[in-house]
């Protein structure tokens, strides 16, 4: 058996950036990332729309608004180091309607309260000069937003930890973590790494401690780990549309909408790629799997897992007609074009194909509020004194993934006392 004196569950951005920072920190100790796929970054990591965003949006004060200011920087300034192309093209937030405007203007100050970068409010002939095809009364400029592609990210963190000394064991799904037996602690070994990870094959390591950052299936091991099950993880799928390769002209810069507060995801925008193309959308829908990537992706256990929640159906109720409107554009390309013709006019049914999807890990608590900031929890007894979760880390965990890594890192430091 396999010994350890950290193992980190999960390599996606935010499990391998954290497995990072502790290896670079703690070089003499042995540490282990552990991921159910053959690859690392598969799941929310590889399928995220590839923005660096600035950190406008969220409440001043917030880990979300700090963490993720401090990460956009450090993931500027580690793709300089290590050669990584991204591209600093700039967002536009643009009001379209007059009672939009005010909302705008509360955006603009959250943002300067954020401490974001370059930030200014901007007319309509200046959204002409900067995006020709975009249409609208005003609009926030944010210049220091970025797009990269993430998973290219999350291998160079993992070629970080492994030149480091760590170990990535892929093809372990994590299926049972206990307190080692009696006979096996009587020895040094089982006194110093006391807990015995399993996958789903029968195969075992141990360890001193567990960090855990398992984004959609977060909740799901810390129930196996004996802690809390709240808050849970309901699975909202994004569908995109991709312009037409002729048509990518229209489309210099991110181009999103002024968010409402009265519904829950943010709405439609024009997302530019690293490999040229620009992605539209996404819509935001249930997902019937926790890893449903196609419309017709089922899971029994994932589907009654939310359905049963009356989280869930808090949610619903609150945004009953938002929510039979996402079912609806899901359903209608025509309808979902309408929403991008509010910005940019030109675009027709014609320029778009159906494009890729991604599936959101969204933490919902029992009164059915979504789970705005990052949560980091632990347990009590044996075992879920040696552990830490990563509950849930929602956008912009990509962005803020540096800056996760560090607070991470404090929190074992200072729980597991390394």
């Amino acid at each position: 058996r396999s010994t350890f004196d950290v193992a980190v569950v999960g390599a996606g951005i935010v499990g391998l950036a954290a497995a990072r920072e502790l290896v670079l920190r703690h070089p003499a100790l042995r540490f282990v990332v552990l991921e159910k796929e053959t690859e690392l970054a598969h799941h929310q990591s590889g399928h995220n729309s590839g923005v660096i965003h600035s950190g406008i949006y969220y409440t001043p004060g917030s880990l979300k608004a700090k963490l993720c200011v401090q990460g956009a920087a450090l993931c500027y300034e580690y793709c300089d180091q290590k050669g990584i192309p991204y591209k600093q093209c700039g967002k536009l937030i643009v009001a379209v309607e007059q009672d939009e405007i005010p909302r705008l203007k509360a955006l603009y100050e959250r943002g300067l309260q954020n401490n974001v970068r370059d930030l200014k409010l901007i007319g309509a002939n200046e959204i002409r000069a900067k995006e020709p095809f975009c249409r609208g009364l005003m609009a926030l400029d944010s210049p220091y937003t970025g797009i990269v592609n993430y998973r290219q990210v999350a291998q160079s963190y993992a070629k970080d930890f492994k030149e480091a000394g760590g170990t990535i064991l892929t093809d372990f799904e994590v299926t049972n973590m206990e307190m080692a037996t009696e006979s096996s602690s009587e020895n040094e070994d089982g006194l110093k790494y006391p807990v015995v990870v399993r996958n789903s094959k029968g195969e075992e390591i141990s360890c001193g401690h567990v960090v855990t950052c398992a984004g959609l299936y977060s909740d799901r091991l810390s129930e196996i780990s004996g802690c809390s099950p709240e808050p849970r993880i309901v699975p909202f799928r994004g569908d995109y549309l991709v312009l037409k390769p002729e048509k990518c002209y229209m489309v210099k810069g991110n181009i999103y909408p002024v968010p409402n507060p009265r519904f829950p995801f943010l709405g439609f925008h024009f997302t530019p790629r690293m490999d040229g193309s620009v992605w539209l959308g996404p819509n935001a829908v249930l997902a019937f799997k926790r890893e449903g990537y196609k419309l017709l992706d089922f899971s029994p256990t994932d589907f009654l897992d939310a359905v049963l929640y009356s989280g869930l159906w808090k949610l619903v109720l609150r945004n009953l007609s938002y929510g039979l409107g996402e079912m609806y554009r899901a359903c209608s390309l025509s309808a979902q074009v309408k929403q991008l013709q509010r910005f940019i006019p030109e675009v027709t049914v014609n320029d778009i194909v159906l494009g890729p999807s991604g599936v959101r890990a969204q933490a919902l608590d029992r009164d059915g509020n979504l789970v705005d900031d990052f949560v980091f929890d632990g347990g009590s007894g044996d075992i879920g004194s040696r552990i830490l979760h990563v509950r849930n880390a929602p956008s912009p965990a990509a962005t803020s993934s540096l800056a996760i890594a560090k607070m991470i890192a404090d929190e074992v430091k200072q729980r597991f006392e390394l």
